[in-house]
């Protein structure tokens, strides 16, 4: 007779076996030409049930995460870093400082999953169409959060003394410019003089670096040329030649050849 306590450890290993290939049998691989999608146990992320790794930069992605979604964030992060799209990073030195400083993002489909220690990116917010339907959906949110990630876990740490996220940087000289005033907190109004007028309370000063970057990269490439009345509110520079004209210092930085910026906006369709 089988002792008592083996059987119960069979019957614990045959259970956990099953669990897994549950679990493996649910996670398609996508059907995108160059990112698969895989299960995953990465330390941290376990509420999430699988992820895309682009040039060694997991993004998580909860269960309830549409898989178009999940691959249309993965190719947005592969031309931001590969933007010439010769299937090799752009920077080598900022990729593996990315690398580096454990970067990765994570999609959620609801709010009370924005619990995990990683920059985040709704489902929802995610706009393929924003694309293809010559920018007049929705905007795709993607390409804002995952520029936050290359940003703040890439640029600032790579090149602390010109991106980096804290007063007296490059950038931060800059910024104090656009918002007419070094403010540590949001002033109450800005000068009439200021472009940039971020106005989140919730946002301090190393959050406004990062908005600040984002802005002005994305004018630059063209995101924001239909969107001038949804966003002055924050920013009034909503196209290249703006930013040249208004902010020479940031155009400057975003576009000299040493930091291989990109030059291309992203459209989710990474060699293809």
């Amino acid at each position: 007779m089988l002792n008592k306590n083996y059987l119960i450890l069979l019957l614990m290993a045959i259970l956990s076996c099953k669990n897994k290939l549950e679990l493996s049998s649910t996670i398609l691989i996508g059907n995108d030409p160059n990112f698969k999608i895989i299960a995953h146990n990465d330390s941290g992320f376990e509420t999430t049930n699988r992820k895309v790794d682009v040039f060694g930069i997991p993004i998580y992605a909860y269960s309830e995460v549409e898989d178009p979604k999940l691959l249309h964030a993965a190719n947005i992060l592969a031309q931001y870093l590969d933007n010439d799209e010769d299937g090799k990073v752009d920077n080598p030195f900022l990729i593996s400082t990315l690398l580096a400083n454990n970067a990765s993002l994570f999609m959620w489909k609801y709010e009370s999953q924005i619990n995990l220690n990683a920059q985040d990116l709704g489902a929802d917010e995610t706009v393929p169409l924003w694309h293809i339907q010559n920018q007049e959906e929705r905007f795709d949110a993607s390409l804002e959060e995952i520029w936050h990630v290359i940003t703040s876990s890439g640029y600032s740490r790579a090149y602390p003394e010109v991106f980096g996220e804290y007063e007296g940087s490059s950038l931060t000289i800059a910024m104090d410019i656009a918002r007419g005033g070094n403010f540590k907190m949001i002033p109450n109004s800005y000068p009439d003089n200021a472009w940039f007028t971020y106005d989140d309370y919730t946002c301090e000063y190393e959050c406004m670096i990062t908005e600040y970057i984002y802005w002005g990269m994305t004018s630059i490439l063209g995101a924001q040329k239909n969107r001038s009345n949804e966003i002055s509110q924050e920013w009034d520079l909503h196209t290249r030649d703006l930013v040249e004209e208004k902010d020479k210092l940031l155009f400057s930085l975003l576009t000299d050849s040493k930091y291989n910026f990109p030059s291309v906006l992203p459209d989710g369709t990474y060699l293809r």
